[in-house]
């Protein structure tokens, strides 16, 4: 069985070394948040695959996209890599229910570049009740690009949600779509269940166009028409 895995894991695999190998570019400010997240927390395996961020990255810049919504803040560093991509003028919210990550590591490490901390907003909070005020806001058709990767059972809601909150030609990343092969196993937890839901919602609707591919942890991509 063909695995998953982040570039940064273990791993036994001279493709996906060879593919991220040729694929992975960061920044000195990236590297840094990357080491220190691996080497100092505990849940270090929440931390995105920069290969993935990469791809979100190439979008935004294919796009010209400036508007962000970073779902699932972690140590921050998809909301640096969403902000590293954008122009002056754009902003990424970034939203988590817990900031304990990005104060421990992360916030310290980006407020070093001025340029790329003033662009992100973190939004201490329900993710869900974020993007509903967003949304009560009158700020429909206004994002870019979005990117999901927070609790897994709130997957569908979020996409949803993102897909309200973009305009057309935007673009929605879901992170983790694979769940280490979870998602293909006949025995399935909450979390893998609530993964399989959302990936087989994006592929039927009719309001974007989409494909999922084994990069990372799994990424699932949706254009919105």
């Amino acid at each position: 069985m063909t695995t998953v895995s982040k570039s940064y894991e273990c791993h036994e695999d001279p493709v996906i070394d060879y593919c991220t190998k040729l694929t992975i570019k960061m920044s000195p400010l990236q590297e840094e948040l990357q080491k220190e997240t691996l080497e100092k927390h505990e849940r270090r395996g929440m931390l995105g695959g920069p290969e993935v961020f990469v791809i979100g990255q190439s979008f935004l810049n294919l796009i010209h996209g400036k508007n962000v919504l970073d779902i699932g803040t972690f140590t921050g560093a998809s909301a640096l890599a969403w902000a590293l991509a954008i122009p002056e003028d754009g902003k990424v919210i970034s939203m988590d229910v817990d900031h304990s990550a990005l104060d421990q590591i992360g916030r310290s490490i980006i407020e070093k570049c001025s340029k790329a901390a003033h662009k992100i907003d973190f939004r201490l909070g329900s993710a869900i009740e974020t993007l509903d005020k967003l949304i009560a806001e009158g700020k429909s058709g206004q994002f870019d690009l979005a990117f999901i990767d927070a609790d897994k059972v709130n997957y569908t809601n979020y996409y949803e949600k993102s897909m309200e909150l973009l305009r057309s030609g935007g673009v929605i990343l879901v992170d983790n779509a694979l769940w280490d092969g979870a998602v293909v196993k006949t025995e399935k937890d909450e979390a893998t269940k609530a993964i399989d839901e959302c990936n087989r919602r994006i592929f039927a609707d009719e309001r974007s166009n989409s494909f999922l591919i084994n990069v990372g942890d799994g990424l699932h991509v949706a254009f919105k028409k």
